[in-house]
């Protein structure tokens, strides 16, 4: 029988030998690997400073983290942020562990980012930041955000862990907002084993991401920074603590392993493009299924089906009909992350009705997208569907 998984490896031999090459050198730790692979991330997204770390999820926490050690701090305790209803569950942990009051806000059917008329209304005198999740891919649209937020005191943060390789106007997403976070993992546009990134143009935030990154302390920050006065005494400042940081730093086979990912990246999003294509092709005008708009030039990281409320179909006999057919599928991200039972312990607030989103979490699915050409895949999907 046929087999459609979620996703398949990126790797052959010029990863195992990346690895190899670290075995070589026993050095395992955060090394030159790691800083090289930093290096060529911000030439290929355009951005001045890129931080490799532990995950994607990782990258949100000390990006969030960051925006409270500045000298002149961008956020504090009990500021309201406004988020996605739907997004990965570590796009809010670290918005809710700093305290933040979350504002929950409505997605559209169609693209499956930010409903850009209940965003608008959502912003207030009270709002300081927007994160701003590309979903599945799916950049967004940037130039109405920033004519929401003009002249207005709000910061912008791109959680981009899904869209590597996005872009808007020729863009690349996860460069729109003071800093964008990124995922290597596995089922990721390109892996690492594990890994994430925070990117920014921002100095002082970059030089505070260096400090959070590694037990917030002084070692890893250049002589003159942003952070604190650093002396010439290398034994004095190898454990010298100035900020509450974490661990959170990659192993130095991840930044081996993305070198040679990163030259491939170009390869693998032409690849998900053209099953993208034939995918549109085959679903575009489905009597039972909504499908992904793409904003501007998505990296569809997979393809998402929601029932259309015409149909008779129930999720849950397209979920059997495609688990019997071996095809695999999850729900769209969380759905709407409200639902979720951690909320009871989150400060949040829900502005108007999250009708699309909740829509979306009892009829929505997904499919994966890879690397490689899937023509017989996505024939056989549409087969299995029809």
């Amino acid at each position: 029988m046929k087999k459609y998984p979620l996703a398949t490896s990126t790797w052959d031999e010029k990863e195992l030998q990346a690895i190899q090459s670290v075995i070589n050198r026993d050095m395992y730790t955060m090394g030159e690997s790691v800083a090289q692979f930093e290096k060529d991330f911000c030439k290929y997204v355009g951005s001045k400073y890129a931080v490799m770390v532990s995950s994607g999820s990782t990258a949100n926490l000390i990006g969030t983290a960051a925006l409270f050690y500045t000298k002149n701090p961008k956020l504090q305790r009990g500021d309201e942020v406004i988020v996605p209803a739907v997004s990965w569950s570590t796009t809010y942990y670290p918005l809710h562990q700093y305290g933040l009051k979350l504002k929950f806000v409505d997605i559209d059917l169609e693209t499956l980012n930010y409903d850009l008329n209940a965003l608008k209304s959502a912003i207030s005198d009270k709002t300081k930041m927007i994160m701003v999740v590309n979903l599945l891919g799916n950049p967004n649209d940037f130039n109405a955000i920033h004519a929401m937020t003009k002249g207005k005191d709000i910061t912008i943060f791109e959680d981009n862990c899904e869209s590597m390789g996005a872009e808007y106007k020729g863009k690349q997403a996860g460069t729109f907002g003071i800093m964008g976070t990124f995922s290597t993992f596995f089922s990721h546009h390109m892996a690492t084993m594990e890994g994430g990134f925070v990117v920014t143009d921002d100095e002082e935030l970059y030089h505070v991401l260096l400090s959070l990154r590694a037990h917030g302390w002084t070692r890893n920050l250049p002589k003159e920074n942003k952070v604190c006065t650093k002396s010439d005494d290398w034994f004095t400042e190898s454990f010298r603590f100035v900020l509450p940081g974490y661990n959170v730093r990659p192993v130095e086979m991840s930044g081996a392993i993305g070198i040679e990912q990163l030259k491939k990246l170009p390869s693998f999003l032409q690849a998900r493009r053209e099953n993208a294509k034939l995918f549109v092709e085959h679903f575009k005008n489905h009597p039972d299924f909504i499908i992904q708009k793409d904003i501007s030039n998505s990296s569809w990281f997979g393809f998402s089906l929601i029932i259309k409320p015409t149909s008779k179909l129930k999720r849950e006999d397209v979920v059997k009909k495609l688990m019997d057919a071996n095809i695999d599928c999850r729900p769209i991200v969380t759905g709407n992350f409200v639902k979720n039972d951690v909320m009871k312990y989150f400060d949040y607030s829900i502005h108007g009705e999250l009708k699309n989103a909740d829509y979306l979490h009892s009829h929505g699915l997904f499919v994966g997208n890879h690397q490689i050409g899937l023509k017989e895949e996505i024939t056989y999907l549409a087969e299995v569907l029809r």
